[in-house]
């Protein structure tokens, strides 16, 4: 799937289901995705269109309890393309995922750029209702590296108060082994995250 860059995420806060519309530079919609609610593991169809008639990937985590998981990324007809695995537990600290190739060697990494967001927009959502208005302004940046440590893309979130937004822009060329990964992990990361600020 051949994307232009910058790409628009946004999707609905408030609401039971959580979905994901995205569009490129010039308008396109590019994925749809649409996350079933109260499902105990992960199960996660990327599709090309808003009618969710043409799937494009899916995700699947190995285990119930987000500590650790990995989240395995394949296409529509099942074959598999790699994983996202969550580094460690989830912490007040810093958001950090590995991205795995079908052999499982890591092709890339999405991690938070500044650490103290994460700590202040945990201490800050604990207090009822200004937590949910503050945070609406904390606008975590994550970074998407190659294997060589090379920062390839940025996604930003946008301030907003009804629906979150986010904005990928691309720093550098993808490698040929993650670029196929990096869209469906990025999608993932935000649904893991979505609640934060």
């Amino acid at each position: 799937m051949r994307v232009v860059y910058p790409l628009t995420l946004t999707f609905k806060f408030l609401t039971i289901s959580s979905y994901i519309r995205v569009v490129d530079a010039t308008g396109q919609l590019v994925s749809y995705v649409k996350q079933r609610a109260f499902r105990l593991k992960e199960d996660v169809t990327i599709f090309a269109d808003e009618a969710q008639t043409q799937p494009v990937f899916h995700i699947k985590a190995n285990r119930i309890i987000d500590i650790g998981a990995t989240y395995s990324i394949g296409t529509a007809d099942g074959r598999p393309l790699g994983a996202l695995r969550q580094r460690g537990m989830r912490t007040l600290w810093k958001a950090t995922y590995d991205i795995l190739d079908d052999a499982g060697n890591a092709v890339g990494l999405i991690h938070e750029q500044d650490a103290w967001v994460k700590v202040i927009d945990g201490l800050i959502g604990e207090i009822p209702f200004l937590g949910f208005v503050v945070q609406q302004w904390i606008n975590p940046t994550y970074l998407i590296d190659s294997a060589d440590g090379v920062t390839v893309l940025r996604m930003r979130k946008q301030p907003s108060l009804i629906e979150r937004r986010f904005t990928v822009e691309q720093e550098a060329p993808l490698p040929p082994r993650l670029e196929p990964l990096a869209l469906p992990a990025v999608l993932m990361v935000v649904l893991l995250e979505r609640g934060r600020g």
